[in-house]
């Protein structure tokens, strides 16, 4: 599972940045792979309310938010924000990137799309502040709560710290070790168990794809999924996302990767291949199988509806079996 952070700090080295480190090593030590994106490291162009999400879907605004943050909150299982409190609420460079985020919501809630691995998505915050007014948080907490909504997360909890006004005050709390680490242990709990399962076809850009999104969709609580390919397209087959959209789930912000990146990220214990087997690299201890279905790419969009049913039903057939 990936566990993505928002550091939304300008400081680099003071207290948000110490709790969200701790939090990561913390989600490393269970197993989890983490990510720490420091937003204000990157190319963030604030929302300019052009509304093509709420008609397509899509930002058409071209910098790091579009090309590198939608595609890590979408394959995040676990996404912590971090952020000092800025007047009430959390920075401006985080605040910039939530704005954006419009376009979840526009996918969810307009377009009625459903994200495959909401079932099982949490959300934590991580913040502190100087002052120590009961309503220190209160504005931070609101706008993370509909953050969270929109990118399909569980609001499960928050840490949060009054009177942490020196650089390096969080690294002397007498608690705060403890407590992150608690709330590591269990946020990562309900994802302990799970069989890793890796999906993989020729070019990561139609039916492996759709496999995975199914599996997530209807079993992401017994399943840790993930898709391959052994020789990756560009992108995604846009007939494919057509049709999955004709079920209602999303296949936004997904790019093939090849077999290689995906083994080395994380070891699965079962490999299910389409049409790939023979390039697929062995791994010790995984089982494999191979799943007889024809390459819909470039036929028509009826093939491409009669492929995607067929691997529903294998994918349902696996969720029984592993039951």
């Amino acid at each position: 599972m990936l566990v993505v952070g928002l550091q939304g700090s300008p400081r680099k080295k003071g207290n948000t940045k110490f709790l969200l480190s701790t939090f990561m090593t913390a989600a490393e030590k269970f197993g989890a792979r983490t990510q720490v994106i420091d937003v204000t490291q990157k190319e963030v162009i604030p929302c300019k309310e052009y509304t093509v999400c709420e008609k397509k879907g899509y930002c058409p605004i071209e910098d790091d938010v579009r090309d590198e943050i939608y595609p890590l909150l979408r394959e995040a299982e676990l996404v912590v924000v971090a952020t000092p409190i800025f007047f009430y609420n959390m920075t401006a460079q985080l605040k910039a990137v939530v704005d954006r985020c419009q376009t979840f919501w526009a996918r969810k809630y307009r377009l009625k799309l459903k994200d495959p691995g909401a079932g099982m998505r949490r959300g934590l915050l991580l913040s502190v502040g100087a002052t120590k007014g009961k309503n220190l948080f209160e504005g931070l907490n609101l706008t993370t709560q509909y953050f969270f909504d929109a990118i399909d997360a569980k609001f499960e909890d928050s840490l949060t710290y009054r009177g942490i006004e020196g650089p390096k005050d969080m690294a002397g709390h007498p608690t705060v070790i403890d407590e992150v680490e608690e709330a590591a242990e269990r946020l990562l709990a309900p994802f302990q168990g799970r069989k890793k399962v890796l999906f993989a076809c020729r070019e990561n850009a139609c039916r492996s794809q759709m496999a995975s999104a199914f599996a997530q969709f209807f079993a992401g609580d017994r399943l840790d999924v993930s898709s391959a390919g052994s020789e990756p397209a560009e992108k995604v087959n846009p007939d494919m996302v057509r049709v999955m959209h004709e079920k209602g789930i999303d296949m936004g912000f997904r790019s093939p990767r090849s077999i290689d990146e995906a083994i080395a990220s994380d070891t699965p214990e079962l490999i299910i291949t389409m049409g790939c087997g023979e390039q697929c690299p062995h791994v010790p201890g995984a089982r494999k199988v191979d799943w007889d279905l024809p390459d819909p790419a470039g036929q028509s969009i009826e093939n491409m509806r009669n492929v995607r049913d067929e691997i529903e039903k294998k994918v349902m057939n696996l969720i029984n079996d592993i039951e």
